[in-house]
Parts: C-alpha cells; structure tokens; sequence
C-alpha cells in the first residue's frame, strides 16, 4: 500500500463534520464505605456535553488555530477527528475517510502530537524510536534515516537523537515528538499544545519550524494552543470554542477588528487633577486628586480623555500601550463563558 495519498487524491475539502458532537459519561461515587457499596448495586452517573454539535468545513493546506479555556472541548475536537474516540452523534469526514474506523490509509496520511502525551518510547533513544516507527509505517530504512536528519537539523536537536529520551530536557522532548509525528509525511496534522511548558527559545524555535514546515508541505494543521503568539504566527483561520461550542470562526485580523480593542494609558500629572474625570458611559474614571492615572480606554475614547486632563493640567509622562491578541481572546472567552 501506497505510505500517503497523492495530493490529486485529497479533495479541496480535508475536513467536514456535520453535527458531530460527544458527550461523556462519569460514575459519581460516593463518600464512605457504606455508600460506596450501595453505589455499586445503584450507580449515578453524570454526562458531560464536551462537544456539542458543530458544523464545519477546513480546506486542504489551511492552518486553523483552536482556542479556549481549559475543559472548553478543544482537544475532545481533536481526538474525534483523529479517531481516538468515538463521537455520540453526528458526522466526520477527514481527507475523504471516517476517523473512528482508523482505517489504515487514513492512519498513514495523518499525524497527531498530544503536548502533554508521549508517542516516542521513554527507555530508549529516540533515534530507535524512529526506527521502529518507520517499520510501523512500511518506511524504508534509507528514507527514515534521511528525513530525521532533515527534520532534527531545522529543529536544531541533532545532537540529541540518541540521547535516552527520558534524560532529554521537555523542550528537547517535544522537538523529538514533533519528528516523530511528521515522519511520514502526513498530510494532516493535530498539534494539541505542542509548545506547553517551553521556554521562550524552544517556543521561538518550534513556531519558526512548523512556519517553514507548513509553507513547503501545506498539509492541513489544526493547532490549539495557550500561547496566543502560536496563533498570531501559524493560523490562518481562527476558531474560539467555548463550553463546547465554536462561539468565532474567521481569521485573526477579522477577530481583532470585531473586538472592543482597549488602549492602556499611564501618566503622571504636573499637579493633581481638580475634578474626576469619567467618560460618558462610566467605563474610565481618574478620581479628583489623583497626581497619577493607569487605566484601561477603548481607542475612539484616548482623544477625549486626554484633552479633559489637559483642561485641567499638564501630563509630565504618558505611556500608550495597545492591547495584545492574547487579552483580547481572555477578555472575550471569559465573557463568553459567562453569558452562556
């Protein structure tokens, strides 16, 4: 069997759900012993909606950054669509093929890297770890060889790959994961926080690595991720998730542009303010006798404020700050979360 389909094989479409959901069931166990027995005969359970009916369609060679809070389903997405679990509703299809039957030609062509999980084998080096994938993948000896010395010299990791991978640093680690999970060539890829817990170099390292990845072998990328700056740099299309639901789906620049972006004014004053000064709204107060001022303002209000300080004294220091994309998406998934 051929190891990936040819780009003619995979439709302009990689991926498309029609109300695919899933909703998880828990045993609430009681308290104490006797409790617990009567637990046993008499189970209560709970459901979770992790993943409530979503409709979507991802275009081949396009990299969606998903984004939420902790618990809001964004890695239940992606198990669903890599056919680590079974949804409890709906439909999906991912590069022409349902993901739950793991069918073996779906299985060569996609690749999944888990940030908190390891594929790679923790008592031995990854050097073998790779060897034994690519026996796993029918890859000839000659090529994996060639395509871990390719992909380890871009991730800067060279020196490492016959280090146990146990004794290996977590950003050393994920680099080797990343290898891992690219070394067949997969034509889509799940990153489920692939730069968690790194330190700035590693990050920076990494998110150059899959830029210059993506651009010469445009597979589909589904990336989730707490650094806001992963999203900025990688995604083209922007998914916001929140209790479950895709509550935005568009591109960053659009987000941003629908937000209600806010500017961070600091001053210190010649002489302190005689009277308070608040917008129309009640949004931004300086109280009267403040020699100081740092408070947030919605851009079309910076002009007001500051000419209603300056009728009254002269601003010895300012400092303007623009909010960033990452307290932009906080700010909306927190008032997200609580409108729903």
């Amino acid at each position: 069997m051929d190891q990936s389909l040819s780009k003619s094989d995979i439709a302009s479409v990689a991926i498309s759900t029609t109300a695919l959901s899933r909703v998880f069931q828990t045993y609430k166990k009681p308290q104490g012993l006797k409790a617990s027995l009567t637990g046993f005969f008499n189970r209560k359970y709970e459901y979770k909606q992790a993943l409530k009916p979503t409709t979507l369609e991802i275009k081949s060679g396009t990299i969606v950054g998903l984004v939420g809070a902790n618990g809001a389903g964004k890695t239940t997405l992606l198990k669903l669509l890599s056919g680590l679990v079974h949804p409890s509703s709906g439909t999906a299809s991912v590069l022409g093929f349902e993901p739950w039957r793991r069918q073996e030609s779906y299985l060569r062509n996609m690749g999944i890297l888990l940030g908190q999980k390891n594929q790679l084998w923790w008592d031995i080096s990854p050097a073998d770890s790779f060897s034994l994938l690519g026996r796993i993948y029918d890859i000839p000896k000659d090529t994996v060889t060639l395509r871990v010395i390719e992909l380890a010299t871009k991730l800067q990791c060279t020196d490492q790959l016959n280090v146990q991978l146990r004794r290996l640093s977590l950003g050393e680690r994920m680099k080797m994961e990343i290898i891992g999970a690219l070394l067949h060539r997969p034509q889509i890829l799940f990153l489920d926080e692939p730069t968690i817990g790194l330190d700035i170099v590693a990050q920076n390292t990494i998110r150059e690595f899959l830029t210059s990845y993506a651009k010469a072998e445009r597979p589909t990328i589904i990336l989730t991720s707490h650094y806001m700056d992963d999203i900025a740099h990688l995604a083209d299309r922007l998914l916001l998730i929140s209790h479950g639901a895709i509550v935005y789906d568009g591109t960053v620049k659009g987000f941003m542009g629908k937000a209600d972006l806010k500017q961070r004014l600091k001053m210190r004053f010649d002489d302190p303010l005689k009277v308070s000064v608040k917008a129309d709204g009640g949004e931004w107060v300086i109280e009267a006798g403040a020699a100081i001022a740092d408070l947030s303002v919605a851009g079309q209000d910076v002009s007001a404020v500051l000419k209603e300080i300056l009728s009254q004294t002269r601003i010895a220091e300012l400092q303007i700050e623009q909010t960033d994309f990452e307290d932009v998406i906080h700010e909306f998934l927190a008032s997200e979360s609580r409108r729903r």
